[in-house]
C-alpha cells in the first residue's frame, strides 16, 4: 500500500469530527491545561502558509499534554467585527455579515485540512450576539464601578453612591476625573439626578468625555494608534488628524502600577513585557501649577525634575490643550490657529518620533514663576501631546536637548542663571546631580535632597506637591462604525446615559441602508430606521424615532440609543474566559467552569499586540477579579510570541518611461524600477514565463522583455508575507501536493518557533520524503504491505537505543518549544531504525506516539494498522527508561603492535581472561598473526586489546 496522504487526510479529519475527538470537559479528575491561539481575523484572502505557524505549535503542545494525561481545552474562534468588512460592505454594498461568514467558511476549511485539535465545540464569533451580550454585559459592569485607591480595587458604584450621601466626596480616594469639586453630603442630596448622574461619571471606570481622538474622514471613524502608519491609516491609507469628540473611555489608568507589577509574575517574553512597561510609563517627580498672568488660568505640569525649577526659560504647551485659545493673545491668534491646524494633520506617533523637527508658536501670554514671580513666555510646540501627562510642560534648556534645542532656535531668552552653568550636550545627560539650582535655596543639595526641597516649598505655596505619574491614558472605547459591538446604552430625556437591564441584552445592530457616517456627521448607526429604546414594564424593545414618539409618555422609560459602536479589541478582551463555558446564557460562564480552567496556561501569538490587545485584555482581567468573577488576575501564566513567515518575492525591472522590462543580470545597464508580479508564476529556477505573465495583469500585456541568454530571470526578496507583494503562498496548494502532515512538519523545521524565517517550497520535498520513509518503516515488500512482529525489545536491543533517545529528546524539545530540533531527531530515528530493519511493535508503537503531534494523521493511520480501534490522541506518551541507553557491550579496537586492525564488540563485563580468549579466537586475530605466537597481549577492560610480536 502506497502512502496516500490526502486519503488519510481526508479520513481522519472527518473522524476526528465526527467523534468529537478533541472535546474538552468542564468537569473531569484530569488535571487541566488550557492552549489559546490569539483567534484569527476572517480576512477574505483566507490563509496563507504564514498563518498557522503558532497554531501549528500549539497544537503540537496540546496533542502533547494529552498524551500525558491532561485534559486539553484548546479551543478555536474569529474575531469577526472589524474595519475591513465593512469597507468592503461600503464599496459592495454587502452587509458585513454574509461577507465575514463567507469568510469563516474559507478559515474553517483551511483549518480543519491542517489537522488541527481545536475543541470546535466552543466556537466564539466576536459578531455573534450570543457572544457580545456578554461584551455588552461585562460594559455595563465597568460603568457601574469605580476604583477605591485606599482597597487598590474596583468597587460597586453603589457604595459610592452611599458614601455621598453621608459624607459627600471629602476623603473618597478614588480614581477620578481631575476637575471633580469637593462636596458634602447636603450638597449630594441637594443636587438634581442630572448633576448626580454627571458626577458620577467622573468617577465610573467607563465613561463619556471630551477627548483627543485620530479621526480618519475618509473612513468616517476614529483610529487607535496602532492601526496608524506614517500618518496614514493602515487600512487604505487615508490621511488622519486630530480631532476632539466626545467619546466612551476606559479608566485603564486606574490599573497602570497592577498592570506593572502584574508582569513579575506571568511568564512571557522579555521584549513584550518592556513594551509594556514603557507603554505604561511610572515616573516620579512633582506636579507644579504655573498661574497664567492677568487671568484667572493655571497651567498644571509634571516633571521628574522639580530640582530644576529655577532654570524654567519658558513653557510649552501641546497645540491642543484646552487653555490654547483662552490664553493666546489678539496678536498671535492668526499664527497660532495656522499652526494648531497644521498640527492636527499630523498623528501623535509621527509627533513623537519626529526629534529633529522645531516647530512652535508664541502664544503672547506669560505664567508666573512660583517662587521667582518672573515672567516664563508660554509657547505652543508639537513635540508635546495633549494625552500625555498635562499637555503643558516647563522647558528647562540646561536640563533637556530639545528644550535646548528649541530655545537657540527660537531665541528664547534664557535667565542669568545660565551664566557660567555648563549647558555642553555632555551636562544634558547628567542626572546624578541637581544641574541647575539656586544659589540661595538649592545650592550644594544632591539631587534627592534638591528635589525634596523643591516639592516642600512648592506644598506649602500650595502649588505644587509630589506625584507618580504614568504615560498610559485611558483608553477611548468608542469607534464611528457600523461593524461592532452596539453599546448597551440609551440616552434619557437629560441626554444622559443609561444602562439596558441585562434582561434586554443582547442589544443587536439594527439594519441600514448604508454603512457610512449620516449627512450629518453622524456615525453609521445613524441610518438605522429602528434605533431608539421603549420600555414598557418589564418588555423592551428597540423602535424607530417615529414609534418612539408616538408612545404613551407614561411607558417612555427609554430614548436614543448609542450611535457609536466598541472598537474591535473589546470581543478579545475576554474570550479566553467565554471559551470555558461558551454556550452559558445566563451567566458569562459558571463558577464551576471559571474554577476548574482558572486560565490560560499557553498562549501562542504575535507581538505585534503588546500594548493593545494584551494590555487590554490584562487590564478586564484584573477588573473582573476585583469583582469576584474570575480566580487569577492574569489570565494567561506563559505566553509565546511566534516569529514570521516571510516570503520570497519576486521582482521584475521595468526601465524608466518605457514598457520595457530587463532580465536582473541586465538591470545594472538602465535606469529602472522594481515591480513585483505573484510568485506563482516563477519557476525553481527563478525564470518568469512571459506569456503566463501578459496574461497575469494588463500592464504586462503589450510590454517588451530583454531576455538574458533566452529566458527572463527575476530578482528576489525575503519580506512580509503579503498580498500586496504577490509573495502569498496558499496552504490548499500545500496540502493537496505534499499533505497537511508534510506542511505541519515544515514550518517547525524552518527554524525556532520565535524566529522569524523565509519560505521556500522547495524545501518541503525533504520533509515530504521523510513521511514516505516513515510510511516503509511499517511496510514491507514490492507491495508495501504492512508488517509489524512481535519481537520482544530485548531482542531489539539497537532499535530500543534508538527509540528511548528519541524520547528523551523530544519531550526535551516539546518542553522547551524547540520543534525544529524534534524533526531532526525524528529523521535520525527513522534512518537507524530502516538500517536496523526493524520490525518489532515494541518499537514502533511508541515511535507513533511520538510523532502523532506533530504529524497526527499519518500517526492515526498507522495505529490503526497496529490494530487500535480508538484514537491514538487517547494514548498515553511513552516513557522514556534510561536502561535502554546504557551500554551493555564495547566495541573494542584490536591493535597489532600498536596499529588498529579490526574492531570486536564484545560485552562490558567480560573480564581480562575471557576478553583475551575471544580476541584470540577471532579468525580476524589468526590472519593477522599467520600462525605466529605474540610475544605479549595488553588487554586494558572498556578501553583497547593491543597484540604484540
Amino acid at each position: 500500500m502506497q502512502y496516500n496522504f490526502n486519503e488519510i487526510e481526508a479520513k481522519w479529519q472527518k473522524y476526528w469530527a465526527e467523534n468529537q475527538t478533541f472535546k474538552a470537559e468542564n468537569n473531569s479528575d484530569k488535571k487541566k491545561f488550557y492552549v489559546l491561539d490569539m483567534f484569527p481575523y476572517p480576512s477574505g484572502a483566507g490563509l496563507h502558509v504564514g498563518h498557522p505557524l503558532g497554531y501549528i505549535a500549539s497544537d503540537i503542545y496540546a496533542r502533547y499534554k494529552r498524551h500525558k494525561g491532561f485534559n486539553v481545552l484548546h479551543p478555536q474562534g474569529y474575531d469577526s467585527f472589524g474595519l475591513p468588512a465593512e469597507q468592503y460592505a461600503i464599496q459592495t454594498g454587502q452587509h458585513p455579515a454574509v461577507t465575514t461568514e463567507e469568510n469563516i467558511r474559507t478559515y474553517r476549511r483551511q483549518l480543519d485540512q491542517i489537522g488541527f485539535s481545536f475543541d470546535w465545540s466552543r466556537e466564539l464569533r466576536t459578531s455573534d450576539p450570543k457572544y457580545y451580550k456578554w461584551t455588552q454585559w461585562v460594559f455595563i459592569q465597568l460603568f457601574s464601578s469605580w476604583y477605591n485607591k485606599d482597597s487598590d480595587k474596583a468597587e460597586d458604584i453603589d457604595g459610592l453612591i452611599s458614601i455621598f450621601e453621608k459624607n459627600g466626596n471629602v476623603g473618597v480616594n478614588a480614581v477620578c476625573d481631575d476637575d471633580v469639586r469637593q462636596f458634602s453630603a447636603g450638597d449630594w442630596k441637594g443636587y438634581g439626578d442630572k448633576e448626580k448622574q454627571r458626577i458620577l461619571l467622573k468617577y465610573r471606570l467607563t465613561y463619556l468625555a471630551e477627548s483627543e481622538v485620530n479621526w480618519c474622514p475618509a473612513l468616517g471613524t476614529v483610529l487607535a494608534n496602532d492601526e496608524i502608519v506614517n500618518g496614514v491609516s493602515e487600512r487604505g491609507g487615508h490621511p488622519v488628524v486630530r480631532k476632539k469628540m466626545t467619546q466612551w473611555s476606559m479608566r485603564i489608568t486606574a490599573y497602570a502600577q497592577r498592570l506593572l507589577d502584574g508582569l513579575e509574575k506571568i511568564d512571557w517574553p522579555q521584549p513584550l513585557k518592556d513594551s509594556q512597561t514603557n507603554w505604561i510609563g511610572r515616573s516620579e517627580g512633582a506636579e507644579v501649577e504655573f498661574r497664567v498672568q492677568g487671568s484667572e488660568f493655571r497651567i498644571s505640569v509634571f516633571t521628574t525634575r522639580p530640582d530644576t525649577i529655577f532654570g524654567v526659560s519658558f513653557m510649552t504647551l501641546a497645540p491642543e490643550h484646552e487653555l490654547v485659545s483662552k490664553i493666546t493673545t489678539l496678536e498671535q491668534k492668526a499664527e497660532v490657529e495656522a499652526y494648531v491646524e497644521a498640527t492636527a494633520k499630523r498623528s501623535e506617533r509621527d509627533r513623537m518620533a519626529d526629534v529633529k523637527t522645531i516647530s512652535g508658536v508664541f502664544t503672547g501670554a506669560y505664567a508666573e514663576h512660583p517662587f521667582t514671580k518672573e515672567p516664563i513666555p508660554i509657547w505652543i510646540g508639537d513635540y508635546v501631546l495633549a494625552g500625555y501627562g498635562t499637555g503643558a510642560v516647563m522647558s528647562v534648556p540646561c536640563g533637556d536637548q530639545r528644550d535646548h534645542d528649541f530655545a537657540k532656535h527660537f531665541n528664547i531668552p534664557v535667565p542669568n542663571i545660565f551664566e557660567g552653568v555648563d549647558i555642553s550636550e555632555e551636562a544634558f545627560s547628567d542626572k546624578t546631580t541637581t544641574i541647575i539650582a539656586n544659589s540661595d535655596f538649592l545650592n550644594g543639595l544632591s539631587y534627592k535632597e534638591a528635589t525634596g526641597k523643591a516639592i516642600d516649598a512648592l506644598e506649602e505655596l500650595g502649588q505644587g506637591e509630589g506625584k507618580i505619574n504614568y504615560r498610559l491614558r485611558d483608553a477611548v472605547f468608542s469607534r464611528q462604525r457600523y461593524w461592532g459591538e452596539p453599546f448597551p446604552v440609551y440616552y434619557d430625556a437629560d441626554g444622559m446615559p443609561q444602562m439596558l437591564n441585562q434582561k434586554f441584552l443582547p442589544l443587536e445592530l439594527p439594519e441600514v441602508d448604508k454603512y457610512l457616517p449620516t449627512e450629518t456627521g453622524e456615525p453609521p448607526l445613524g441610518n438605522a430606521k429602528k434605533w431608539h429604546w421603549l420600555q414598557y414594564g418589564d418588555k423592551g424593545s428597540v423602535v424607530s424615532e417615529e414609534e418612539y414618539n408616538n408612545s404613551s409618555p407614561t411607558g417612555r422609560l427609554g430614548g436614543a440609543l448609542e450611535l457609536n459602536t466598541m472598537p474591535g479589541w473589546a470581543g478579545s478582551s475576554q474570550y479566553f474566559n467565554r471559551y470555558m463555558d461558551p454556550h452559558n446564557e445566563e451567566a458569562i460562564f459558571s463558577p464551576e467552569a471559571i474554577n476548574y480552567w482558572q486560565d490560560v496556561d499557553l498562549y501562542i501569538g504575535g507581538s505585534e499586540h503588546a500594548t493593545g490587545h494584551l494590555l487590554y485584555a490584562r487590564f478586564w482581567q484584573k477588573f473582573m477579579f476585583d469583582k469576584g468573577l474570575v480566580p487569577k488576575d492574569e489570565f494567561a501564566k506563559k505566553l509565546i510570541n511566534q516569529g514570521m513567515i516571510t516570503g520570497t518575492s519576486a521582482i521584475v525591472y521595468r526601465i524608466s518611461g518605457e514598457n520595457k522590462f530587463v532580465s536582473k543580470a541586465l538591470k545594472e545597464n538602465y535606469d529602472v524600477e522594481e515591480l513585483r508580479i505573484d510568485v506563482g508564476l516563477i519557476n525553481t529556477s527563478d525564470e518568469v514565463d512571459v506569456e503566463q505573465l501578459k496574461l497575469w495583469q494588463p500592464q504586462y500585456a503589450n510590454a517588451e522583455f530583454l531576455l538574458e541568454d533566452g529566458k527572463y530571470i527575476v530578482g528576489r526578496e525575503v519580506e512580509k508575507m503579503s498580498k500586496r507583494w504577490y509573495n502569498v503562498v496558499n496552504p490548499d496548494n500545500i496540502c493537496e501536493e505534499y499533505g497537511a502532515d508534510s506542511l505541519r512538519l515544515y514550518e517547525m523545521f524552518l527554524g525556532p518557533l520565535e524566529q522569524s524565517k523565509p519560505w521556500n517550497t522547495a524545501g518541503i520535498t525533504g520533509v515530504h520524503s521523510f513521511l514516505k520513509k516513515l510510511w516503509r518503516l511499517y511496510h514491507t515488500g514490492p507491495d508495501n504491505t504492512f508488517y509489524i512482529t512481535d519481537i520482544p525489545v530485548s531482542e531489539e536491543p539497537e532499535g530500543a537505543k534508538t527509540l528511548h533517545k528519541t524520547i528523551k529528546k523530544v519531550a526535551e524539545d516539546i518542553k522547551n518549544f524547540s520543534f525544529n530540533t524534534s524533526v531532526s531527531t525524528f529523521m535520525i530515528c527513522v534512518n537507524e531504525l530502516t538500517a536496523q530493519k526493524c520490525t518489532s511493535r515494541t518499537i514502533l508503537e511508541p515511535l507513533a506516539i511520538l510523532i502523532s503531534p506533530y504529524a497526527p494523521h499519518i500517526a492515526e493511520e498507522l495505529w490503526e494498522k497496529m490494530g487500535h480501534s480508538e484514537s491514538i490522541a487517547t494514548a498515553s506518551y511513552p516513557k522514556f527508561e534510561e536502561k535502554y541507553l546504557i551500554e551493555s557491550n564495547k566495541e573494542y579496537p584490536i591493535s597489532f603492535n600498536g596499529k588498529m586492525r579490526f574492531k570486536l564488540d564484545l560485552p562490558l563485563d567480560m573480564d581480562k581472561e575471557a576478553i583475551e580468549a575471544a580476541v584470540m579466537a577471532h579468525e580476524k586475530t589468526q590472519q593477522q598473526l599467520q600462525g605466529r605466537t605474540p610475544k605479549k597481549i595488553i588487554v586494558v577492560p572498556g578501553k583497547i586489546v593491543n597484540i604484540v610480536g
